[in-house]
C-alpha cells in the first residue's frame, strides 16, 4: 500500500502557480478557472483557496513568478566586457528565447485579466517593461556616446522600439500558433532594426 505524503503550503502554492502558467499556455488566461486548475493538481477547489484568498492573488503570483524566472535568464545572456550592442542583441534573443519556453507569456500580456480585472497584475507587468524599457535605452545611450549609433538618434525612443520588437513578434508567434522560431526571427528583425541605428 502506498501512502500519499502531505505537500507543504509551499509546495503547494508552487505547484498551483506552475498548473495557472501552463494551463495559460494552454486554453489562454481568460478561460481558466480555480476549476480547472484544482483538477489539473488533483485537490479540491477549496483546497485551492486555502493557499490563495482570491483567482487574483494567484495571478500575482503567477506574476511574481515570471518575473523572477525571467531575471534568472536574462542574468545568463550577461556577458563580461561585451559591447552595450551585444549585451542588448543577447538580451532581447534571451527573452524571446524565454517566451517561447514559457507560452503563457503573452497569453497573459493580452488578456483581459490583465488589462481589466486585476490592477496589481497590470502594475506589476508595466513595472517590469519600464525596467527593460531603462536597460535598453542605457545601452543605446552607451552606443550613441561611442559612435557606433547614430547622434541623432532618442534612446528612449530607440528603447521603446525594441520592446515594440519583441511585444509585437511574440503577438505574431502566438497568434499564427507558435509555427516558427521566436528567437531566430527575432534576430532577424533585431539585426535589420540595429542596422539603422548605426553611425
Amino acid at each position: 500500500m502506498t501512502t500519499r505524503t502531505r505537500k507543504s503550503a509551499k509546495e503547494r502554492k508552487t505547484e498551483i502557480v506552475d498548473a495557472t502558467l501552463r494551463l495559460a499556455g494552454e486554453i489562454g488566461p481568460d478561460r481558466m478557472t480555480t476549476e480547472l486548475i484544482a483538477k489539473e493538481i488533483g485537490i479540491s477547489q477549496p483546497g485551492i483557496f486555502r493557499h490563495f484568498p482570491t483567482k487574483g492573488a494567484i495571478w500575482e503570483a503567477v506574476g511574481q513568478r515570471i518575473g523572477k524566472l525571467m531575471q534568472a535568464k536574462m542574468s545568463l545572456t550577461k556577458k563580461k566586457g561585451a559591447r552595450p550592442v551585444d549585451e542588448l542583441r543577447d538580451f532581447v534573443i534571451g527573452h524571446l528565447t524565454f517566451i517561447e519556453a514559457t507560452p503563457a507569456i503573452p497569453a497573459i500580456l493580452f488578456s483581459r485579466e490583465l488589462h481589466a480585472e486585476n490592477e496589481k497584475l497590470r502594475t506589476f507587468f508595466a513595472g517590469l517593461v519600464a525596467s527593460r524599457h531603462r536597460h535598453f535605452s542605457e545601452l543605446i545611450a552607451a552606443e550613441i556616446d561611442s559612435g557606433r549609433f547614430k547622434k541623432t538618434i532618442d534612446p528612449d525612443d530607440a528603447s521603446f522600439l525594441v520592446l515594440a520588437l519583441i511585444q509585437g513578434l511574440a503577438m505574431r508567434w502566438s497568434l499564427n500558433n507558435r509555427s516558427f522560431g521566436l528567437p531566430a526571427e527575432g534576430a532577424r528583425l533585431l539585426d535589420l532594426l540595429l542596422d539603422g541605428f548605426k553611425a
